[in-house]
């Protein structure tokens, strides 16, 4: 396949989500659209895509956001989905219905040569947080919309708004070393946490209309399945997972241990809730 062209100054994220980070999304994809199912189902629903409409899903990684957006544009609509993850964008073409009107295509929407004013919606579920110059990126994404074309995203608000994330982190920090310090601005997932950044990064992207929706979820890490996958969804994706890498095993025991008994407390039957906590971001180009 033909490599696209990147922005230099987001290499890191295109290396990430081809190796380690890619690789264990797409290990995990049924059991991770079941988690943050709950968060698909108010984006689509605060979206309010119309059969006919065309759709851009900015990041969307193994697909599952992308066929949502199928059910709501019908056989006269299009979806496409990008993403910089060749692995992750594997597993989506391989679930794709066939003959549908969905397509995914290799690329970093910082730079990729959209057509211009062909699209009805900029559309992402957690896809648009690792840019390393966001308001550049938005504005490039921006001239695929048509005039009044809408944009809708989710992003995360903070860490502390997000246990579902960071318990498991947290007894990680007992016995291990901290992760890196991140500052609020550098990519990651809660690099949009703060309402004003959002607003002055799509200000100075060209949108207008800018709203912030506060949503406040409970996602079952577990999937139902019980308190030992909880505890593996925990080890397996995001920041504990990464506070673990090539950690002893005793450590790595020593902590799955303490992640057991404070998981223990939120179980109730086979699931294991906890709280996640939102932006609903909106705009729209007027131009």
């Amino acid at each position: 396949m033909t490599q696209p062209a990147i922005d230099a100054r987001n290499a890191d994220q295109v290396a990430y989500w081809n190796g380690p980070g890619g690789k264990h999304w797409t290990d995990r994809q049924q059991l991770q659209d079941i988690v943050l199912s709950p968060v698909s189902e108010v984006l689509i629903d605060r979206a309010a895509v119309k059969a006919g409409d065309t759709v851009i899903d900015i990041g969307c990684g193994c697909g599952a956001t992308s066929f949502d957006l199928l059910h709501k544009v019908g056989p006269t609509g299009r979806v496409t989905g990008i993403d910089i993850s060749e692995p992750m964008l594997g597993r989506a073409r391989e679930l794709a219905p066939k003959d549908a009107p969905v397509e995914f295509v290799l690329a970093d929407a910082t730079v990729h040569p959209f057509a211009p004013a062909s699209t009805d919606m900029l559309f992402s579920r957690f896809g648009v947080m690792f840019f390393a110059q966001p308001s550049d990126s938005f504005a490039n994404m921006r001239k695929a919309l048509r005039p009044g074309g809408r944009l809708v995203f989710a992003c995360w608000r903070t860490p502390r708004d997000n246990p579902w994330m960071m318990l498991g982190l947290q007894e990680a920090y007992k016995h291990v070393p901290k992760l890196p310090e991140m500052k609020p601005d550098d990519p990651g997932p809660f690099s949009f946490a703060n309402e004003e950044r959002v607003r002055r990064i799509l200000g100075e992207a060209g949108f207008s209309g800018v709203g912030l929706e506060r949503v406040d979820l409970s996602l079952d890490i577990a999937t139902g399945r019980g308190l030992e996958a909880a505890i593996e969804t925990i080890l397996a994706i995001g920041p504990t997972s990464r506070a673990l890498e090539n950690q002893p095993s005793d450590k790595i025991e020593a902590v799955t241990q303490l992640i057991r008994t404070a998981l223990a407390a939120h179980q109730k039957g086979d699931t294991v809730p906890l709280g996640g906590s939102i932006w609903i971001v909106t705009a729209t180009n007027a131009a």
